[in-house]
């Protein structure tokens, strides 16, 4: 028998769970519990406590971006003016506003900020920098990184026994 491994109140078979579901939440409960063999309703009241204690924030459709006019990505550092906590909020009131931002990190070492940007193409990166971006007062620099191809995506935390 596998030796029962829990951490923060999660077992195996939670673990298996946020694994599935991780790679595809479209199973039904019913599926769950075969690949996990239990029955359907710990397996529903297994799912139902990973959602509630946060392991699971939300489920979501992974859009094609190359599908959607969307398929550039581009990686841009922000420096702030100033290290001002006011001014760290301006910025990150700012851009939560922008579509083409998909996600930002605040990051340490030489920028403040990571930003994930999609957009058509460079044409359409060059009009958001200068339209959008240059409209946010508190930005210091930016530096810009452009993906040339996607080699790994897990679309969030890995799912790893210790």
């Amino acid at each position: 028998m596998k030796e029962i491994y829990s951490v923060n109140g999660v077992d195996n078979i939670d673990l298996q769970l946020l694994n599935i579901l991780h790679n595809n939440s479209n199973y039904t409960t019913k599926e769950l519990a075969q690949m996990v063999n239990l029955s359907a309703s710990p397996v529903f009241e297994r799912v139902k406590r990973l959602e509630k204690n946060g392991y699971i924030k939300k489920y979501i459709a992974i859009l094609d971006g190359e599908k959607l006019n969307q398929g550039f990505t581009v990686f841009c550092n922000i420096k702030l003016k100033q290290h001002d906590r006011s001014i760290g909020h301006k910025f990150v009131t700012d851009i939560m506003d922008i579509d083409e931002i998909i996600e930002c990190y605040n990051i340490s070492g030489d920028y403040d900020f990571l930003l994930k940007v999609t957009v058509r193409d460079m044409k359409h990166y060059q009009d958001f920098v200068f339209n959008k971006l240059g409209s946010v007062d508190s930005i210091g620099s930016t530096h810009s990184t452009f993906v040339m191809a996607e080699i790994k995506n897990t679309f969030g935390a890995a799912v790893r026994e210790e």
